[in-house]
């Protein structure tokens, strides 16, 4: 801690300074005390008498105003506190007081190199306590500790009494709730009190206040027992404060003028004042003159810190120094900063018209109690507590830009699925699908040169063909092309057409077919050839990628499906028909109108998938878009977000799950040149088949290579950790498919939580871990910063992992390591 404890203690014409800090470190110095200095201050002492005669809060016999006498007293108390001061500073430089001086401007220069605008820790603390009410009078808070040392921060003195008896509320609680105020106005004999009440009034704001006081013509020992009774209130005070005359007496604690001609000692409610500590009293404020004595003695009984003037002081400097006072609690500083404050106005801006006031007011307070001081409550208070600094505002906007590039978005992306992949692999969280729900038949640039093709694009219709019909012979039940048949290809059509009607009317299971559609550039569909496909026995699915996005079902119900979504769909409506055991139980016992109604047929004159939805929701009140999992639907927020260029909450493709479990691929050619029997070809009923562009360089609807991507992270992390390594340069769109299409069968759709809305709740975190850490807890700070990013980053691969929920790592993490970082770079406060 910054505090220092000094003690001066006289003996005879030898004073002893003794200054301890730390952890036992401690000096001592001894010199002599100058009579003159007692001659300076009594002179000084008597000009400010005559200059303050009139209106002054004690006990003085005399009466006048403030009207100039025929003796410029302004001059007189100028040169005397010139006099008085000098002398009081030439005795405070002694050489033998060096290294205590030394010793404390140090200090104060090590806290003056840490982060500037912050007062804890710049200010030091020094505790002084003096043995004789003589070296008490001095104005010890006008010694200039650090000027020889160039020091520029604050030394703060403040003044402790010998004897304290009780115990402080080391830890005041901090209601949630306006500070509690009473006041205590006294006799008012040539007085006005007027300026007091405003000056508190104005705290009203912050502040519950209420005042107590003689009353013309009220019995004294009701007025007594009233102010006691206020000061035991039940309910409790924060501060106390008092306006009147006031003086000096040893023996009774000091003593308050509460009615013209009537006094209470401290003494007389010493109770009354343990019951108001016990029940929250923290500060007190004594607006009347010499208040050594009622400062000792309140903090003697406990409290933490007691304001009060030494000497008498003039009304009007009372009320100018109760007004700076209170408008820095008003500003929720701390009483020694408030202290302070009011008397460098008296110093700096009132000096000529009250002359050495500012010498007047101290402080005292208990070593082991915390400043007082009103904090902010209401919600107003609480957002500017929480409100950005300029420098986290700014580092707050950067990180809010960045977030919303959708580039920077995709790289995290990737990144994070392979760490994701290594997780899943660490943790042994690999979902096992047996057989993989996806076969892909992929035309590959070897089953090009072996079928004699040309030109790839557009694909050969009758290479098509021979797919199809080898895909029929085996007993595929639904079949996915992902080539755009929108162009006549000759005789080849009549081909391909013949294979696809064939594989329609296969008994007892037909083949359901999904074909690929994109838009073009005026916002059409691109569909199938009706000499190819009718739309009455055929499916067809947008095959347009977002790459890294699942496709989802849009709001519009005329809107063509995803053609992942629709083989997905056919093969789960298969499988229900002719897979009994598998149907739910809206579809057992009614299987064989389920296949009349669903099986496709030639010779239907109503859309395909007009009649499966007609079916499934008049019959057995399903919608088919919303078959499998809630998240394939595209919600309203994410639809918005388009128009933001962003994608929030838009379910993403999991690429941490290894393909091996996603998608079985075989080249066509390789399919054509396999028997029917096939061990390779064994669970082709119970998967999806899609025949896709395998990687050769003219694959893409607009331009060659379009449906050929680069390997994503996670993906070739799983290429790698095959045996033997897969050397695979390219993704195409139908793996995407795939990807899909196990997604929807297992109705499992990762969503990603938007950086945007991440780094906001790591703002919210941030600003409450700085406000809630208290300055000496860096260690531990630096603790929970780091495990608590590091298992924040585990709980988030969990989370993917067992909810589907993607919840971003790197910009949250940045943020609030933005907050909390600047506060743990602050160099430790030496103890």
């Amino acid at each position: 801690m910054n505090n220092f404890q000094l003690k001066v203690q006289q003996f005879g014409q030898t004073c002893v300074f003794d200054l301890s800090w730390g952890t036992g470190q401690q000096l001592s110095a001894t010199l002599n005390y100058p009579e003159s200095l007692t001659t300076f201050y009594q002179e000084w002492q008597r000009v400010y008498l005559s200059y303050y005669k009139s209106s002054l809060r004690g006990w003085i016999e005399d009466s006048g105003s403030l009207a100039s006498p025929p003796i410029d007293w302004h001059t007189k108390l100028v040169q005397a506190e010139a006099k008085f001061l000098s002398e009081f500073h030439h005795w405070l430089r002694s050489a033998e007081l060096f290294e205590i001086r030394a010793a404390m401007a140090k200090r104060q220069e090590l806290e003056d190199s840490r982060i500037k605008g912050d007062r804890h820790y710049q200010a030091i603390n020094v505790f002084f306590t003096c043995s004789s009410i003589e070296l008490e009078r001095l104005p010890w808070e006008a010694w200039e500790i650090g000027a020889e040392f160039s020091t520029v921060g604050t030394i703060r003195l403040a003044r402790t009494p010998v004897n304290i008896h009780h115990e402080t509320n080391s830890k005041p609680q901090h209601r949630r709730r306006k500070v509690r105020i009473l006041a205590i106005l006294g006799d008012d004999t040539g007085l006005n009190f007027q300026g007091d009440k405003e000056a508190v009034r104005a705290l009203s704001r912050i502040a519950d206040i209420e005042f107590v006081g003689w009353q013309p013509g009220q019995d004294i020992a009701e007025l007594k027992a009233s102010i006691s009774a206020a000061i035991a209130d039940e309910r409790g005070w924060d501060v106390l404060f008092f306006a009147g005359h006031s003086n000096e007496m040893a023996m009774t604690g000091g003593e308050l003028g509460i009615a013209p001609n009537v006094s209470m000692s401290i003494r007389e409610i010493t109770p009354q004042l343990l019951l108001a500590k016990q029940r929250g009293l923290q500060f007190a404020l004594f607006n009347s003159c010499s208040g050594l004595n009622i400062a000792a003695s309140l903090i003697d009984l406990g409290l933490s810190q007691v304001a009060i003037m030494r000497e008498p002081i003039h009304n009007d400097v009372a009320q100018e120094f109760l007004l700076r006072f209170l408008q820095g609690l008003a500003d929720y500083r701390d009483v020694h900063d408030c202290l302070l404050a009011a008397c460098r106005c008296l110093k700096v801006e009132e000096n000529l018209t009250y002359p050495s006031t500012y010498l007047i007011p101290s402080l005292f307070c208990h070593p082991k109690a915390v400043l007082f001081q009103i904090k902010p409550f209401g919600f107003k208070e609480q957002l500017k507590r929480i409100s950005p600094t300029w420098t986290e505002a700014i580092a707050i906007s950067v990180l809010t830009a960045l977030s919303l590039l959708l580039p920077l978005q995709d790289f995290l992306l990737e990144k994070r699925l392979f760490i994701q992949a290594i997780y899943r692999q660490l943790a042994q969280q690999i979902p096992t699908t047996v057989p993989p729900p996806v076969l892909l038949v992929q035309i590959d640039e070897k089953s090009i040169q072996a079928a004699k093709i040309v030109d790839p694009k557009p694909m050969d219709r009758k290479y098509l063909a021979s797919l199809v019909d080898k895909l029929s012979a085996i007993n595929a039940r639904v079949v996915g092309i992902d080539y755009l048949l929108d162009r006549p290809q000759d005789k080849n059509d009549a081909i391909l057409a013949k294979s696809l009607q064939t594989s329609a009317l296969r008994q007892p299971q037909p083949t359901w077919v999904v074909f690929g559609s994109v838009r073009d550039y005026t916002g059409g569909w691109l569909t199938v050839l009706p000499e190819i496909a009718s739309p009455n026995w055929s499916l067809q699915g947008s095959i347009n990628l977002s790459r890294g996005y699942m496709g989802l079902v849009p709001q519009e119900k005329l809107a063509k499906l995803p053609f992942s979504y629709l083989l997905a769909l056919g093969y789960q409506l298969n499988k229900m028909a002719f897979d009994p055991p598998n149907a739910p139980p809206f579809l057992k016992g009614d299987t064989e109108q389920f296949k009349v109604s669903l099986l496709p047929q030639l010779s239907s004159k109503i859309d395909f998938l007009s009649q499966i939805a007609r079916y499934l929701q008049q019959e057995k009140g399903q919608d088919y878009r919303n078959f499998f999992s809630p998240r394939a639907q595209l919600q309203p927020i994410t639809s918005f977000s388009y128009d933001l260029g962003q994608m929030w909450l838009h379910p993403i493709i999991d690429f941490s799950i290894p393909p091996q479990q996603v998608y079985q691929s075989i080249p066509a050619w390789q399919l054509l040149e396999s028997p029917v029997n096939s061990p390779q070809l064994n669970h082709i009923q119970q998967q999806v088949v899609i025949i896709a562009p395998g990687g050769y360089g003219e694959a893409g609807i607009f331009e060659e290579g379009q449906d050929n991507f680069s390997v994503p992270a996670a993906i070739n992390y799983w290429f790698k950790q095959a045996n033997p390594p897969v050397k695979h340069r390219r993704f195409t769109g139908g793996e995407t498919h795939a990807y899909m299409i196990h997604h929807y069968l297992n109705r499992r759709l990762v969503v990603p939580i938007p950086d945007l809305w991440m780094i906001g709740v790591a703002v919210l975190l941030g600003k409450s871990i700085t406000l809630m850490m208290k300055p000496r807890q860096q260690h531990v700070a630096w603790g929970m910063l780091l495990g608590g990013t590091t298992i924040y980053g585990l709980i988030s691969l969990q989370v993917y992992s067992s909810g589907a929920i993607l919840l971003p790592w790197v910009f949250p993490s940045v943020t609030l390591w933005i907050y909390v970082l600047p506060m743990l770079l602050r160099k430790k406060p030496y103890a």
